[in-house]
């Protein structure tokens, strides 16, 4: 009788896998050296299935080492003033069909992770003028985003900016299908619609409190290095 072998065995990728890798590539390439962005780093994966119009690359700016995923929609709506409107900085992942619409600013700083259908828009559909459909009305002036280092987006959440300014602390995480409308502090946990604070890192005390309701939490967390 024949003794079953206890080793793992070995997983081979399916060759088709190679081709959609290799058309990435090139697609990359090809963007990085026809398209005019404001600048552009090395190492980056941008997937051909992406939604990018030639005539917004002068506003978009992107980092090394980015992955932008499938059916990524980047956007620029026309206003004049702006030079630089999206700017995404080194060892950020989009995930696949996300959406980054800017009329202002949007600023991801390195580091950020992006799960799939995730929304970030600096501005709205306007709506003031109940006697016209809202596709006439344009957009508002909106305002300005900024996700700041090590941050992690989940699936489907949301962060708009219809005015001022919209800054997500450092390594903070943004709760799956959330929806954010304002600023939150770093090392803070953001769930629900509307977002709030479910809990956060208190720096001096060296734990995880509660957010809205201040509840302790009752097990203390490694406590990250502040910078």
């Amino acid at each position: 009788m024949k003794k079953l072998s206890n080793k793992p065995r070995a997983r081979f990728e399916d060759p088709l896998s190679y081709f959609s890798r290799a058309r990435t590539k090139l697609y990359t390439l090809w963007l990085s050296a026809i398209y005019p962005f404001v600048s552009i780093g090395r190492n980056l994966s941008i997937h051909y299935a992406i939604k990018l119009s030639r005539c917004v690359a002068p506003q978009i700016k992107l980092g090394s080492s980015v992955i932008i995923w499938e059916d990524v929609w980047l956007y620029v709506v026309p206003n004049p003033g702006e030079n630089v409107k999206i700017t995404i900085d080194d060892n950020c992942s989009v995930g696949a069909r996300s959406t980054i619409s800017a009329k202002n600013c949007i600023h991801i700083e390195e580091n950020v992770i992006m799960a799939t259908s995730v929304l970030i828009q600096d501005h709205n559909h306007a709506y003031e003028d109940i006697s016209r459909s809202i596709r006439d009305q344009g957009v508002t002036v909106g305002g300005r985003i900024r996700i700041e280092t090590g941050c992690w987006i989940g699936q489907g959440a949301a962060i708009v900016c219809n005015e001022g300014d919209v800054v997500i602390g450092r390594n903070s995480v943004i709760g799956a299908n959330a929806l954010v409308t304002r600023s939150c502090p770093p090392y803070s946990v953001i769930v629900g619609n509307p977002g709030r604070v479910a809990k956060r890192f208190d720096a001096t005390s060296g734990f995880w409190v509660g957010g809205d309701a201040g509840r302790p939490v009752l097990t203390e967390l490694v406590r990250p290095q502040i910078t």
